[in-house]
């Protein structure tokens, strides 16, 4: 199974709003899930990001894969 970290789009049309989960490569972007580990909101100015940095790091040791963006969101907040 690959498991990916990657946002899922939530809130309304033209007006995002992501949470940062995991969840198994071949599940849809907007699918079933494995764990919400924090959000992103885009909207706000500057961006508002919340990740809870204990599961992240259990999820990328144990082999988890963060998308682009996911991953230039860790490295902003010192996940990586």
């Amino acid at each position: 199974m690959a498991v990916k970290i990657r946002l899922r789009r939530m809130g309304a049309k033209k007006s995002p709003f992501y949470r940062i989960v995991v969840a198994d490569s071949r599940f849809p972007r907007d699918g079933r899930f494995i764990e919400e580990i924090g959000y992103y909101n885009p909207l706000q100015e500057p961006s508002v990001v919340k990740v809870d940095v204990e599961k992240a790091k259990k999820w990328i040791s144990n082999g988890a894969q963060p998308t682009d963006t996911v991953k230039s969101i860790f490295k902003k907040h010192g996940v990586l």
